[in-house]
């Protein structure tokens, strides 16, 4: 096979790999995360776990991928170069947020989670898409 055409198949195993884990450790609950939002109340630590095994896991593949020169199904590395604080990325970061709080979806739980399709569900999901094109006609400075 050739790298254009392994490159989105290897993307689906890794998409279909992160919604498994989703799946199986119930971050797909969103009362689960709410559960873990409600500090003084029934406060539910799992996601504390699944969100440490996450990290672990980043920081050994990072390491291991980064001794490699280029990667396995691309030229090179795609990382990104800004470092700097900018309002649009503060006030995105506050609304996804918000939002995770209110509904207890974020994108990759709500998007692993249509197949039980419910109305919070579709309205986080409406909300998320009107989000994307509401944030593309905002006009970035700089």
């Amino acid at each position: 096979m050739k790298t254009e055409t392994l490159k989105p198949v290897m993307g689906y195993i890794a998409g279909l790999l992160f919604g498994l884990g989703l799946g199986i450790s119930g971050m797909t609950d969103p009362a689960r995360v709410l559960g873990f939002l409600d500090l003084f109340g029934a406060w539910d630590p799992t996601l504390m776990f699944v969100l440490g095994g996450a990290v672990v896991t980043n920081f050994i593949g990072y390491r291991l991928v980064f001794k490699r020169t280029a990667p396995i199904y691309g030229e090179a590395f795609q990382l990104p170069t800004r470092q700097d604080l900018d309002g649009r990325l503060i006030g995105g970061a506050a609304l996804f947020g918000i939002g995770w709080g209110l509904s207890g979806y974020c994108p990759g739980p709500a998007i692993a989670s249509i197949g039980g399709l419910t109305a919070p569900l579709v309205a986080m999901l409406v909300a998320m898409v009107a989000g994307w094109f509401l944030a593309r006609a905002i006009p970035a400075r700089g």
